[in-house]
């Protein structure tokens, strides 16, 4: 582990930019940098298209470590260049960012209420690559949908895990068992949620420690206990689906809580714009995005 990008995930003021939408998202992604499906013809050209956008916010000036702690990564933008170096490398040398990859393989189907993580076949040759590669973490993603104890326990039980695993490979692993922000009893799988990440925090061995990505909760503090809890390196809050706008608001409710806002974060972004236009917004969200980060 670079004990320097641990110092920063762990102290650094800022927030976590998630660049990792993968191929089921990616056509979602696109379109709302104003790229229809009608300028690709196969997964190749649409690859290719978002690591475009991807390269066009990295190498942005507005992107950089005076705001930005991390970005998480897509396992094709690990294996891709910036301008002439490797993603995660182009983001530590020239940025000052920590690269985190997502290492999930999806959504398996709802089923008693959650979608628990498909199966990680790759896993143990993905984490080989990722250290050769130059990553610092990984993130992966199930979702929980209607407040069932033992489906949250499932979720979480199978998020730790695979989080073993990751850390045995001297990777520091986000955790993120997202609750669905439409969700009729959010605040309920809130709480239970809670209490199951507390009782696998307590059986993790000395020394270890996770990340967690989690919703914006419905209750402000609500997280404060995983927040300063010793074995938790940062707590980080997705968008979830919320605007900008309104992500922001309820960030700013919860003090320690960080963004990894993916949607939020590109929201008003297009492949038209000037650069100039295209930094300037890009900018303006990164500040607003960063002074919630803070507060």
């Amino acid at each position: 582990m670079n004990d320097k990008q641990r110092y920063i995930m762990k102290n650094g003021k800022g927030f976590v930019a998630a660049l990792d939408q993968s191929g089921g998202s990616t056509p979602k992604a696109l379109l709302g940098y104003g790229v229809t499906e009608d300028k690709y013809d196969n997964d190749e050209e649409m690859f290719d298209l978002v690591h475009e956008m991807r390269t066009r916010i990295i190498t942005s000036p507005g992107f950089n470590s005076k705001h930005i702690l991390a970005a998480i990564l897509f396992e094709q933008t690990m294996d891709r260049k910036v301008e002439g170096m490797f993603t995660a490398d182009y983001l530590w040398e020239k940025k000052g960012v920590v690269p985190i990859l997502k290492v999930d393989k999806g959504l398996a189907d709802e089923k008693d209420g959650v979608q628990l993580m498909k199966p990680i076949p790759e896993l143990r040759e993905l984490l080989d690559r990722a250290v050769e590669k130059n990553i610092f973490g990984t993130k992966m993603r199930s979702v929980i949908k209607k407040a069932n104890p033992e489906s949250i326990k499932r979720i979480v039980q199978q998020q730790f895990e695979i989080g073993n695993q990751i850390m045995a490979k001297g990777l520091v692993p986000i955790l993120e068992p997202e609750v669905d922000i439409h969700s009729e009893d959010k605040r309920e799988s809130e709480e239970i949620l809670k209490k199951e990440i507390l009782e696998h925090l307590e059986a993790l061995s000395e020394g270890k420690e996770v990340m967690l990505k989690l919703s914006l909760p419905s209750e402000p503090g609500f997280y404060t206990e995983l927040i300063e809890h010793p074995k938790v390196m940062r707590v980080v809050a997705l968008s979830g689906g919320y605007s900008r706008e309104e992500a922001v608001r309820l960030l700013y409710n919860n003090p320690g809580l960080i963004a990894s806002f993916s949607r939020a974060l590109v929201e008003g972004l297009s492949v038209d714009q000037s650069d100039e236009e295209f930094n300037d917004m890009l900018s303006n969200s990164i500040t607003e995005i960063f002074d919630a980060s803070i507060a």
